[in-house]
């Protein structure tokens, strides 16, 4: 954060934490919403309504239509959102300041005020069931739902936020009013950032009938487990390429040796001189693109080395994949790499922190998570106390059991399947 924000705490009538991050200046204001309870969440044959509900939330509000809201907020310029992730359902809006009497109010209009009519929810669903169609197609896509199932089976991870189709085409309106009526309940954060009017809690509640919203602050917890056996899947695609997923449910963030996972992330997976990058790419050429994914998450997060490849060379592609990941459990990392490796993290820190928008975006985040306002200043002063064994130990303990996902070709797949039952890991 920078000096020049001054941070502000309230509680607005209902118990729902607001914090104000002044920022002036620019003249732009951003709010974030954050309400713990997103797809994972989501109940047996309803897997898909959050991010359903998420998606019908903008089509109309208290005596506002779909249309009469999409014209308030795009008359203004301005930009609102709605989206559920695994963890909790985020509403953002970012808007001039002087706009800010008339669109803050809508935040919790949305929430409690929804309109849920079935015409625009049927609309949202058949937009969410073409969304799914296509990602079948895309072998990136299938790969990675084929090792989130790997990981997390049928549990709250285990699917896509967008759902299941044979659940998405059956959630009834009622059960998304019971869904909206139970927002806040299990915690909710609303973060402002930016030039902030005097009157920004009154605005809030503006236009919610005089009813507070009954909500509070998160609490830490932990969320949904991954399992922990080494599987493989497979799936045909008639492409020239193979794609690589390989990886292991770890931790949440907050916990002890995640912050050793980020650095590991830094120097597997973020910029050109990455250890991914540079052994899969410019040593052995066999990448179209290589990466990792390490997201935040309530519960055990997953991480994951992703590598597309070129279909005739599925064997050396597998084997030095699955080297780079053997290479964590036996050996640390040097000093310099690090050291390396603590830069970019400082500098992914620093790079989100720009706008007010990412900070509000970071602070309802980690708030959301039931972590201290501080908590990513407190990471960067952890980060530099650890050592190459820290990082080892954590590897150790948490990836020494990872599951293989591919898509491609027949022939590319029985390549990289050989492989895989060679190298150790399989059961």
């Amino acid at each position: 954060m920078t000096t020049t924000t001054a941070v502000e705490q309230l509680t607005l009538a209902g118990g729902c934490p607001l914090w104000l991050l002044h920022r002036p200046g620019a003249g732009i204001l951003s709010a974030k919403l954050w309400m713990r309870g997103g797809s994972s969440e989501d109940r047996p044959g309803q897997r898909g309504a959050a991010q359903l509900l998420a998606g019908v939330l903008s089509r109309g509000c208290g005596e506002l239509s779909g249309d009469a809201l999409a014209d308030l907020v795009e008359g203004c310029g301005a930009g609102l959102r709605c989206e559920a992730a695994e963890d909790g359902t985020l509403l953002s809006l970012k808007c001039a300041s002087q706009d800010a009497a008339a669109l803050l109010p809508l935040l919790l209009q949305m929430v409690q005020q929804p309109w849920l009519v079935n015409d625009q929810i049927d609309l949202e669903r058949q937009l969410n069931l073409q969304t799914l169609q296509r990602q079948k197609e895309d072998p990136f896509q299938v790969a990675h739902d084929q090792l989130r199932h790997l990981l997390y089976g049928d549990g709250p991870y285990g699917h896509d936020p967008l759902g299941v189709d044979s659940d998405l085409k059956s959630i009834s309106r009622e059960q998304l009013e019971e869904r909206a009526a139970s927002f806040g309940q299990a915690g909710a954060v609303l973060v402002l950032a930016g030039e902030i009017p005097d009157s920004a809690a009154a605005l809030l509640l503006a236009g919610t009938a005089a009813q507070s919203w009954i909500s509070c602050q998160p609490q830490r917890q932990t969320g949904p487990e991954g399992l922990c056996h080494p599987a493989l899947a497979t799936s045909e695609d008639d492409t020239e390429q193979l794609v690589l997923m390989l990886g292991a449910t770890t931790t949440p963030l907050g916990a002890p040796q995640a912050l050793a996972l980020r650095l590991l992330h830094c120097h597997l997976g973020v910029g050109m001189s990455s250890r991914l990058f540079v052994a899969l790419r410019e040593e052995h050429g066999l990448a179209y693109d290589v990466g990792v994914h390490y997201p935040a998450r309530l519960g055990d997060a997953p991480f994951v080395f992703h590598l597309s490849t070129s279909s005739d060379r599925a064997a050396e592609a597998t084997e030095q994949l699955l080297v780079e990941w053997k290479r964590l459990l036996d050996q640390p990392i040097s000093r310099s790499d690090l050291d390396l490796a603590l830069a970019k993290f400082r500098g992914q820190e620093a790079l989100g922190r720009q706008t007010s928008s990412q900070i509000a975006d970071r602070h309802a985040l980690v708030l959301g998570h039931g972590l201290p306002f501080d908590f990513a200043d407190q990471c960067l002063i952890e980060a530099a106390d650890l050592t190459p064994e820290h990082l080892l130990n954590a590897a150790q303990t948490l990836l020494d059991a990872p599951s293989l996902s591919l898509c491609g070709p027949a022939s590319a797949l029985s390549q990289a399947e050989v492989i895989w039952k060679q190298q150790g890991f399989s059961q």
